[in-house]
């Protein structure tokens, strides 16, 4: 409840005094402060605040009358009082032009009339506003706490913040991404983040005046004004916001007067929901990961014994899955391109990891597709539920999605995907675990985004051949010599014979190929000779160079 300078012309004290500027506002200007103040002004009056003065120094002066008076409106005073009869006996018509063309109030009282008690029935009265404003935010805190005693949905709350602010509410997380997504559709979802992917907040303190509500942000979106509202975690950093759409013709400050109160407790009981939300999430999660690891692990002895697991989680070991391993890319260069100012590495990873996680978990709900996923050894693992497994098309819409959102709303991040073949056994969670990583790892030697690990029989083979012994012999005779001799002069033997291979031994394509003369080209290739003793000629002999590369740099 705000008091106003014509409820305090009202009181007794102020039976003689005369309204001489600004009358046709005076039920407009709040009062929240009262001083007595004479030149010269600075800083030392406040927004809202009564202002009683003799203006002493003003009597000669008419032009440091008219500044102090330029002063006091400057400082978005509510009114200015003055007591006429001792150093002034009126106020002069042009400082009262001055103030009736800004519709400031000007108000005069006679000497007699003391300020002491002025301050102190303003003040009595501010203090009885504030009681009875102070009982109505216990109740309304109450309620809201109410809320959160007996476990009320999110969206029950909103309804509530709605309905005593009379105004649309929304609430996002970090990200700006909404809250109860099944109350927007798609397109709203995705329109709402990319408005504020343009960073269109607008701090209210290059406006507002009031300490009280510099904790409040004003932004743009889509031809709105919002009021924009952190909830903020024990830590101090924002968890998610909470806006607040302005109704029509309705400016942010009068709003914020009336209502800033009331979104301070709805912040605060939204802050307290998303805490308790978050450590029942927290823990659900962490026993997720562990099933989901143990499983990929192979740690459980039979499926029996693993279905007792995954049943409370929500999960279920009889169905179809493909396993899924996601590795982030780059993420320190990124971190060192955009973000070094911002603080160290390790928070802001594990704050891009969860936002990847999110992404995962969202392009499976967007699919209708069950997953069970944790983040293992730096990358993510990703049992994802197949129905019908036709040519990996359930898979493939999965990655396209995360692919997608990844590039339009953060497209320095990329994942590489290695992807297993079907989990058709309780044994097969392992063993595609084993199969997902070596196409990540053939992914990463060939430079892949995606591998699938059923086409990449090749690679899979040559992965596998160090385990042989003459496979170690065939080092050193034919890769060790060309390793030294690389390190000793500098010029690469293998990429020349990959590069020769490539061309099926034309000289003269491989030496554009490598920029190099037809001269000094054959004399590299009979130094591989020479140095391997294999011909280039001997088709066997080509077999085995060609193998122990291909192996090496599977392998290296």
């Amino acid at each position: 409840m705000k008091i106003t300078v014509q409820d305090i012309l009202q009181k007794e004290l102020f039976a003689q005094a005369v309204v001489e500027t600004g009358a046709s506002t005076l039920a407009d200007k709040n009062i929240q402060w009262v001083s007595v103040i004479e030149m010269p002004v600075e800083n030392f009056v406040r927004k809202n605040e009564l202002v009683l003065t003799t203006a002493l120094g003003c009597k000669d002066d008419l032009d440091a009358f008219q500044r102090f008076v330029e002063d006091v409106m400057q400082a978005e005073a509510s009114a200015l009082v003055i007591a006429t009869g001792r150093h002034i006996d009126d106020i002069p018509p042009e400082v009262k032009a001055v103030a009736e063309a800004r519709q400031f109030s000007l108000i005069r009282i006679p000497w007699e009339v003391r300020f002491a008690n002025i301050v102190e029935m303003v003040l009595d009265e501010l203090a009885q506003r504030k009681n009875t404003e102070m009982i109505q935010h216990v109740k309304m805190q109450q309620d809201f706490l109410q809320f959160i005693l007996e476990e009320k949905r999110l969206h029950e709350i909103l309804a509530f913040i709605q309905m005593q602010v009379a105004a649309d509410v929304y609430l996002t997380d970090q990200h700006y991404r909404l809250y109860d997504l099944e109350q927007y559709s798609k397109e709203a979802q995705e329109k709402w983040q990319q408005a504020f992917q343009e960073e269109v907040t607008i701090h209210l303190d290059q406006f507002i005046r009031d300490p009280y509500m510099k904790k409040f942000d004003l932004v743009a979106f889509l031809n709105k004004e919002l009021i924009q509202i952190p909830i903020l975690q024990v830590t101090g950093a924002a968890q998610g916001y909470l806006f607040i759409e302005l109704p029509d013709k309705a400016a942010y400050e009068p709003f914020l007067n009336k209502y800033s109160q009331i979104l301070e407790h709805a912040a605060t009981t939204i802050a307290l929901w998303l805490s308790k939300k978050n450590a029942v999430e927290a823990t659900e999660n962490k026993l997720r990961s562990d099933f989901v690891e143990e499983l990929a692990k192979g740690r459980f002895r039979n499926a029996e014994e693993a279905s007792l697991r995954a049943s409370p989680l929500g999960y279920a070991v009889q169905r179809s899955y493909v396993c899924i391993i996601a590795q982030p890319e780059k993420l320190q260069e990124i971190y060192e391109h955009r973000n070094k100012a911002l603080g160290s590495y390790k928070p802001w990873e594990r704050a891009m990891l969860r936002y990847l996680e999110e992404e995962l978990v969202y392009a499976a709900q967007a699919l209708k597709q069950e997953a069970m996923i944790t983040h293992i050894e730096e990358a993510f693992l990703i049992y994802l539920h197949i129905e019908h497994q036709t040519d990996y098309q359930h898979a493939t819409d999965f990655l396209d999605l995360v692919d997608r959102r990844l590039k339009h709303f953060f497209p320095e991040v990329t994942l590489r995907w290695g992807i297993s073949g079907r989990v058709q056994t309780f044994a097969d969670f392992h063993k595609t675990y084993i199969e997902a990583k070596q196409a990540v790892h053939i992914g990463e030697k060939k430079g892949n985004q995606r591998t699938w690990y059923e086409e990449a029989v090749l690679e899979r083979i040559l992965l596998q051949l160090p385990d042989i012994p003459e496979i170690g012999m065939l080092r050193e005779n034919i890769l060790d010599p060309l390793l030294a001799y690389q390190e000793e002069r500098k010029i690469n033997l293998i990429e020349t014979f990959i590069a020769y291979q490539q061309y099926r031994g034309n000289v003269s394509k491989t030496a554009k190929h490598l920029s190099l003369h037809r001269q000094s080209l054959l004399y590299r290739l009979r130094k591989i000779e020479a140095l391997t003793g294999l011909s280039l000629h001997d088709s066997n002999h080509l077999f085995l160079l060609e193998l122990s590369m291909k192996t090496w740099e599977m392998n290296k």
